[in-house]
C-alpha cells in the first residue's frame, strides 16, 4: 500500500493535531488567512479516513463546477503526501469519487447548488463519518447560510448512531458583522464544537517557500490593513471609503506620458458604464507589461441629468468612436476590447455598427470580487490614473459602502457617484488574467 512510511505529524501543522483523531466534537471549524494549509489538511484527513476505516466521506463546496480544480485535486495530492500509490484507489470524475480498493471506502465530491442537492445522497453500505464543507463563505454569500448547513447536517447524520463529524473551512471576511461570523460565534458556544484559527505563521517556512513569505511581507509594507485580512485572516472591518488606499500623490500622473512610456503600452482597452438620465462614462486604460503597470489614458463623461441635454445611444456611440480616434492618434493603436455595462444593449449595438475595430465584451459584474481586485491593484501601486480622468479622481475619494449594509453584514456600495467606479471595475475584471501577474503570486492567483 505505502511507498514509504509517513507520519501524519510530518504533513500537517501542529495546530491541527488535536483535530485529526478527535471524535468527541461533531463540528470542527477552521478559519485562516492565506496559506494556512487548511485545504491540504482537509484532503489529508479525508484520504486517511477512508484508508483507515470502513466509511464514506462527503467533500462539498457550494458549487459543483468548483470541485475538480480544488478539493478533488487536493485529495489526489494528499494520496501522494501520505506515501500511497494511486493504484490502490479507483479514481473517477464521472461520478467524482475516490474509492480505496481494499475496503471499498469512498470520498464523494458534491456541490450544493440547490438546497436539495444532497437529499438521497446516502451511502447504503458504508456509514458517512465525515462531511467537509470547503469555502464555507460561499454557502452564506450565495446560498442560504445557516439554514443550508443545518439541512446538510440533517441529511447525513440521519440514521448514523456511530461516529459523525462535520468540518468547515473558510477565510474570514473583512466585515465582522458578516452572517458567517455571527454563525461562528454561536457555534463556539456549543459543547460539540471546536474552533481553530491559523495563519501562514503557523506553517513551517520550508513548506511555504521564501517567495510566499516575501509576498506576505510585501503586502505588510504597502497596506497593513489588507495584510491583516489577507494573510492573518482577521476581520479588519470596513472603512466606509472603499478605496481607502488611494493616494493622489502615488496614483495620479499630473503630466502626459512620455514617448518612451507610450511605446511600452502593449494594449489599450475601454470600459463603459451607461445611463440614460444618469451619467454615461467611457474610461480608457493601457497595459504596460514591461513595467507591470496599468495607465489611465482618457475619459469621457456625460450626464443628461446634470447637463440638461440628453444623448441617444447613437450619439454616445459617435462620442465613443471619436474617443477611440483620439486614442489611436495619440498611441498608435485602437482599443482592443470594450467592456460594456450589460444593461446597455442599445449602445452596444450602435458601437458594434460604427466601430468594427473593437471587440464588445459584456462587463463582468461581480461587485464584491471586483472591488477586492481593484483594492489589491491599488494597494500595490499597479494602477496610475491620468490627470485627464477627472471624474475618476473625484469619485474614488468618495466611493463608499452603505453604513446600514455594513451593520447588516451584507456590505453594498452606495449607488451614487459610482459611474467611473463601475467602469474601472469592469476594466480590472476584464483584464484580470493579465493584471494579476503584476501582483505577488499568491495575491494574483486568487480566484
Amino acid at each position: 500500500m505505502s511507498k514509504k512510511q509517513i507520519k501524519i505529524s510530518d504533513i500537517i501543522i501542529p495546530k491541527f493535531y488535536p483535530l485529526f483523531n478527535d471524535i468527541e466534537h461533531v463540528h470542527k471549524i477552521i478559519d485562516s488567512g492565506r496559506a494556512g494549509t487548511k485545504s491540504s489538511y482537509g484532503a489529508i484527513h479525508a484520504v486517511y479516513k477512508i484508508i483507515s476505516d470502513v466509511c464514506a466521506v462527503v467533500y462539498m463546496r457550494k458549487f459543483h463546477n468548483k470541485l475538480e480544480k480544488t478539493v478533488y485535486k487536493e485529495c489526489l495530492r494528499a494520496i501522494d503526501r501520505l506515501g500511497i500509490s494511486k493504484s490502490n484507489f479507483r479514481i473517477t470524475k464521472k461520478p467524482m469519487q475516490i474509492t480505496y480498493l481494499k475496503n471499498g471506502s469512498t470520498i464523494y465530491f458534491t456541490g450544493n447548488d440547490s438546497i436539495d442537492d444532497t437529499k438521497g445522497m446516502i451511502d447504503e453500505e458504508k456509514p458517512i463519518k465525515l462531511v467537509i464543507l470547503d469555502e464555507l463563505t460561499e454557502f452564506f454569500e450565495r446560498g442560504q447560510g445557516e439554514d443550508e448547513i443545518a439541512n446538510i447536517e440533517a441529511t447525513f447524520i440521519r440514521g448514523n448512531d456511530d461516529e459523525f463529524c462535520m468540518e468547515y473551512y473558510f477565510n474570514a471576511p473583512k466585515n465582522p458583522n458578516a452572517p458567517i461570523m455571527e454563525w461562528l460565534e454561536n457555534m463556539k458556544k456549543r459543547n460539540d464544537t471546536i474552533h481553530v484559527h491559523v495563519d501562514y505563521r503557523d506553517v513551517p517556512e520550508k513548506w511555504l517557500g521564501k517567495k510566499l513569505i516575501e509576498s506576505a511581507l510585501e503586502m505588510l509594507a504597502v497596506d497593513e490593513r489588507m495584510y491583516k485580512w489577507v494573510w492573518l485572516g482577521q476581520c479588519i472591518g470596513l472603512d466606509e471609503i472603499i478605496y481607502y488606499m488611494f493616494d493622489k500623490d502615488k496614483h495620479v500622473l499630473n503630466r502626459d506620458l512620455t514617448d518612451e512610456e507610450k511605446n511600452k503600452i502593449d494594449r489599450i482597452d475601454a470600459a463603459v458604464d451607461y445611463g440614460q438620465l444618469n451619467a454615461t462614462v467611457f474610461e480608457f486604460f493601457g497595459l504596460d507589461r514591461t513595467s507591470e503597470k496599468v495607465y489611465g489614458l482618457e475619459e469621457f463623461y456625460h450626464s443628461g441629468r446634470e447637463s440638461g441635454k440628453q444623448m441617444t445611444p447613437s450619439d454616445y456611440a459617435k462620442a465613443f468612436k471619436n474617443m477611440c480616434e483620439i486614442i489611436n492618434k495619440e498611441y498608435g493603436q485602437y482599443p482592443i476590447n470594450v467592456f460594456i455595462d450589460p444593461s446597455a444593449t442599445g449602445l452596444a449595438e450602435e458601437i458594434k455598427r460604427i466601430c468594427p475595430f473593437i471587440k464588445l465584451k459584456s462587463a463582468p459584474n461581480a461587485v464584491g470580487l471586483g472591488i477586492g481586485r481593484v483594492q489589491k491593484v491599488m494597494s500595490f501601486n499597479k494602477i496610475i490614473f491620468s490627470y485627464k480622468q477627472e471624474k475618476i479622481i473625484d469619485e474614488i475619494v468618495n466611493y463608499s459602502y452603505d453604513k446600514k449594509s455594513i451593520e447588516n453584514g451584507q456590505e453594498k456600495p452606495l449607488k451614487e457617484k459610482d459611474h467611473t467606479m463601475d467602469a474601472m471595475r469592469y476594466y480590472i475584471m476584464g483584464l484580470w488574467k493579465y493584471i494579476r501577474r503584476f501582483l505577488p503570486p499568491d495575491i494574483g492567483n486568487e480566484k
